[in-house]
């Protein structure tokens, strides 16, 4: 359940209200690729602009639509009795593990998002993923405050941000993570871009957001690496560099995923929570050329 292809699917919204038949589409996607577990409700399935009850029937779908595949639920709130409350309404739906990213308004410490660590480890069953999302969050983690989270129990991975793209740089990366974890704690690369880097350096899981929306994209990559052929993985993620840069061109991957799955009909058009307004005109005809001139139109 830690290993392997996470998938992080949109939460696709019309009217201002979750439509739920293309978060279905979505999620029979991801199982009939065969992705090794599905991640509701990550950052790419905009959980903090949800209401708790629109997160639980989120929850409930995704576990319904997954033919059996695990599904993994964002829990992350602001604060930490709302987060308790994700976390029981997951469990209820039939979640395998929970996702917790430390959201904020006020700055956190270390003590602050260790205490909230501590508190859900206490009060919940299902394993949990730390969500290290800088980016999103506005708060980093130190190898201390990993090594500190990975020894309550419950713990089951690590979800760390993009890995360098030097290949001794990326070990080197993954190594002093693995130094101040125990064992049974797994660690997942993300940022996409580096997914390959990351799965060639000894991360466990690739928690993709591309993979949300083109699994049989991102199963190549992951399989080769789970099968040791990382010359063909890299390769294949080389390939892609015009996807990628799309990410960094147009400043976020959520953006560039929502206007993909739009292009390719999945979703409705206009499928991000307000006030994301996601890519103007131009910018989804540079997506569509991408992913025209890369067979991606799957």
């Amino acid at each position: 359940m830690f290993t392997g292809l996470s998938a992080f699917p949109l939460t696709p919204l019309q009217h201002d209200a979750v439509h739920e038949e293309s978060f279905i589409r979505l999620v029979d996607r991801l199982a009939a690729a065969g992705v090794d577990s599905i991640t509701a409700l990550g950052s790419t399935g905009s959980y903090a602009y949800l209401t708790t009850e629109e997160r639980h029937r989120v929850a409930h779908l995704a576990v319904a639509h997954a033919a059996g595949t695990p599904v993994l639920v964002g829990i992350g709130a602001l604060r930490t009795s709302h987060v308790l409350a994700n976390a029981e309404n997951a469990e209820e739906a039939g979640a395998s593990g929970l996702l917790l990213a430390p959201m904020t308004y006020q700055p956190l410490t270390p003590d602050d998002v260790y205490g909230l660590f501590r508190t859900v480890t206490t009060h919940s069953s299902l394993p949990v993923i730390v969500y290290d999302n800088p980016g999103t969050t506005h708060f980093t983690f130190s190898l201390e405050l990993y090594g500190r989270i990975a020894e309550l129990p419950g713990i089951a991975s690590i979800k760390i941000p993009a890995v360098p793209a030097d290949p001794e740089q990326a070990q080197a990366r993954v190594r002093s993570i693995r130094a101040v974890i125990p064992d049974h704690v797994g660690i997942g690369v993300s940022g996409d871009a580096s997914a390959a880097a990351g799965l060639a350096a000894g991360c466990d899981t690739w928690y993709s957001v591309i993979g949300g929306t083109l699994p049989v994209l991102a199963s190549r990559i992951t399989r080769a690496a789970g099968e040791g052929r990382m010359v063909d993985a890299a390769t294949e993620s080389r390939r892609l560099a015009p996807l990628w840069d799309l990410f960094t061109e147009f400043g976020g991957s959520i953006q560039v995923v929502a206007a993909i799955a739009e292009h390719l009909g999945l979703v409705p058009s206009a499928s991000l929570p307000l006030p994301l307004q996601g890519l103007g005109e131009k910018q989804r005809s540079r997506v569509a050329e991408v992913i025209d001139e890369l067979g991606l139109d799957e």
